[in-house]
C-alpha cells in the first residue's frame, strides 16, 4: 500500500483507488477518471460487464463515521420514500461505508444529467415541491451527531481564524471593526430567529449538487447535510433583484406548500446564513490551504485583492442584514 509523502489525498493513486473498489468484490477495468471535488475525491471507476462506479473518499478527519453514518441514513430515507436522491451503495450485509487504508469512502450509481436553471421559474416550482418533500421528512427526526449550522462555528470560529493567519496587516483594522459589527448583528437576528425550527436540511443546496434529467432535478452530495431552518435549502436558490428574488421565492413556496408548511417568520434568517456562509466559506479556503488542490483551484484566495473585495462584500452584508426581510408578492 503506497505510503503518504505530503498530504493525505496523495495516496489517491490510480492503483489505489481500484484496490479500494475491488476489495468490495468488484472487478475494475483500468479506466480511472478523476472528477471536480474538493472537499473529498471523487472518481468515476469503470467496471468490467458493469456499468462504472463513482467512489468517494472523505477527507481524514473531518466527520466521524457516525457522522457519515447520518448522511447515509438521511439519503436511505428519502430513497424509500422515492425520492430523487443519489443513495450510496449498500453491500449484502447492509453497509454503505468501508475503509481501506486511512480512507472511509463509499460507492454511489453514476447518474448522468445537467445543472438546472434557477432562473426558470417552472424549475422553481419543482425544486420548491422536492423540497418540501425532502423537508418533510427531514422534519420526522433530528441528526444526533451531525451539527448545526451556528453562529459559533460558521462565525466566530471562522472569523478568528482568518483574523489570525489570512488577513493581510493592512487590512486587519478594517476586517476586525466590520466583523465585530457583523457578529454582534448576526447574534441578534439568529436569537430573534430562534423561535423557528432547525430540521435535517440538504445544507449545500446549489445547482452543482443537482442533476437535472427527464425534466426533474435528483439531488446528489449530502457531504454538507446539517441541521438547520427549513429556508437554508431555499435562499441559494435566488438570485437577480429584490423583486426578481420575491417572484422566485413565491413559486418555490408554491411548491413547497403541496407537501411541507413553511414558517414565513425564517424569511428574516435568510440575510443572516447568507453572511454565515461567507465568513464560512472563506475560513473553509483557509483551512484548507495546506491541500495542493486549494491554491491550484483558488490562486485569487489570501491575496490583497481578494480581501479588499471581502470587505466590500460583507460591508454590503452588514446593512443587507438592516434591512427588511422578503416577503411574499400578494
Amino acid at each position: 500500500m503506497p505510503k503518504t509523502t505530503g498530504h493525505p489525498f496523495d495516496a489517491l493513486t490510480p492503483d489505489f483507488v481500484m484496490d479500494a473498489v475491488e476489495s468490495l468484490g468488484f472487478t475494475c477495468d483500468c479506466r480511472v477518471m478523476a472528477l471536480n471535488s474538493y472537499e473529498n475525491r471523487v472518481y468515476q471507476v469503470g467496471l468490467e460487464d458493469d456499468a462504472p462506479l463513482i467512489v468517494k473518499f472523505y477527507r481524514p478527519q473531518r466527520w466521524s463515521d457516525a457522522q457519515i453514518g447520518e448522511e447515509h441514513a438521511f439519503c436511505f430515507e428519502l430513497a424509500e420514500h422515492e425520492l430523487p436522491v443519489v443513495a450510496p451503495w449498500r453491500d449484502p450485509a447492509g453497509q454503505s461505508l468501508f475503509h481501506f487504508g486511512p480512507f472511509s469512502f463509499a460507492l454511489f450509481p453514476r447518474r448522468g444529467g445537467h445543472a438546472p436553471e434557477f432562473d426558470n421559474l417552472d424549475n422553481l416550482f419543482i425544486l420548491g415541491r422536492l423540497l418540501g418533500r425532502i423537508h418533510a421528512i427531514g422534519a420526522g427526526r433530528d441528526f444526533i451527531h451531525r451539527p448545526a449550522i451556528d453562529l459559533a462555528h460558521y462565525g466566530r470560529e471562522s472569523v478568528e481564524l482568518l483574523s489570525e493567519r489570512f488577513v493581510p496587516p493592512e487590512y486587519r483594522e478594517s476586517w476586525q471593526a466590520l466583523t465585530g459589527q457583523l457578529l454582534q448583528a448576526l447574534e441578534q437576528a439568529l436569537e430573534e430567529g430562534g423561535s423557528c425550527r432547525w430540521i435535517r436540511v440538504h445544507g449545500d443546496c446549489h445547482s452543482g449538487n443537482m442533476l437535472w434529467r427527464d425534466g426533474a432535478p435528483h439531488f446528489v452530495d449530502f457531504d454538507d447535510a446539517r441541521s438547520a431552518p427549513a429556508v437554508q435549502d431555499l435562499w441559494m436558490l435566488l438570485s437577480g433583484d429584490r423583486t426578481r428574488q420575491q417572484q422566485q421565492l413565491g413559486k418555490i413556496l408554491e411548491g413547497y406548500h403541496q407537501f411541507c408548511d413553511f414558517d414565513l417568520r425564517e424569511l428574516r434568517l435568510i440575510e443572516p446564513l447568507r453572511t454565515l456562509r461567507m465568513l464560512y466559506h472563506s475560513a473553509w479556503l483557509a483551512r484548507r490551504w495546506d491541500d495542493p488542490a486549494f491554491p491550484r483551484a483558488f490562486p485569487w484566495f489570501n491575496s490583497m485583492r481578494f480581501w479588499g473585495e471581502q470587505i466590500v462584500s460583507l460591508r454590503e452584508q452588514l446593512a443587507a442584514l438592516q434591512e427588511e426581510p422578503l416577503q411574499l408578492l400578494v
